[in-house]
């Protein structure tokens, strides 16, 4: 993941000076069809690297990016195109200053203050090129935060997204990220799990995890490739030994989902 650095010193929210202890991850999409940076991010004449921010984020020539007052808006970091195409994150607060991105939940408690936020800047919601590698991204952020301040992505209310937030009651009532990921197979749990190998580092040379055994299976995947097993469409080596990749393991779970496993 490349990571830049563009403080939005000009926002509202960051002239508040709030902070908070964080407690959890909370992923947003900006639900716009537009995936560039600079979009929502541009550096003022006092931001650190201004020139060689401008060249790697481009330009907003229409002004309406969040580096400015009389937003009631702003969040720890966004994840998108860069000027060259390439996708990257921007840090866009310090990680412990309270944001402004889920409102207030029906339990009258917000995730403002205790989740690092962070925008994925959506496209059009076709083109899965972009989604995997803006993902990728996305969870390398989380793993780089969970790991900076010592969360468990699997506990519960840690890793969460913008719908999550709502119905914990700590979030205006926003769909993202339901709108997008679903359309490629994968959900919030998907995602935990993939923050929670990052910080595992388990990734063979040849960039796949994977499976000796279904006992090595993790339990997300397992109801699915022991579906598999039974039907005898999964026979592995013998004796046990499965060595089921996880790109197996993660399709066999989108067709159990489908119910194509129970045909």
């Amino acid at each position: 993941m490349k990571l830049l650095k563009c403080i939005l010193t000009e926002n509202d929210c960051y002239r508040a000076k709030r902070t908070i202890r964080p407690k959890g991850v909370m992923v947003h999409s900006t639900g716009a069809n537009n995936p560039t940076l600079r979009r929502y991010v541009q550096p003022v004449a006092s931001t650190p690297g201004r020139e060689e921010l401008l060249t790697a984020l481009g330009a907003n020539p229409n002004g309406n990016h969040w580096n400015r007052p009389g937003l009631d808006v702003c969040v720890h970091g966004f994840i998108g195109r860069l000027a060259d195409g390439s996708v990257a994150a921007v840090q866009t607060l310090p990680w412990d200053h309270r944001g402004w991105h889920s409102g207030t939940g029906t339990s009258g408690n917000s995730a403002n203050n205790t989740h690092i936020s962070f925008e994925m800047c959506e496209d059009d919601l076709t083109d899965p090129a972009y989604f995997r590698q803006a993902y990728r991204a996305a969870v390398e952020l989380t793993a780089m935060l969970c790991s900076q301040y010592g969360l468990s992505p699997l506990e519960d209310g840690v890793v969460i997204c913008h719908q999550d937030g709502y119905r914990r009651g700590v979030a205006s009532n926003h769909g993202d990220i339901y709108n997008w990921f679903p359309r490629f197979g994968m959900d919030m749990n998907d995602f935990r799990a993939d923050v929670v190998r990052t910080l595992e580092g388990d990734k063979e040379e040849d960039g796949m995890v994977y499976f000796k055994t279904l006992a090595d299976v993790p339990e997300y995947y397992r109801g699915a490739v022991q579906k598999a097993v039974d039907k005898d469409a999964l026979k592995g080596g013998g004796n046990g030994e499965l060595n089921v990749s996880e790109d197996l393991c993660r399709t066999l779970t989108v067709l159990d989902r489908m119910g194509k496993l129970d045909e």
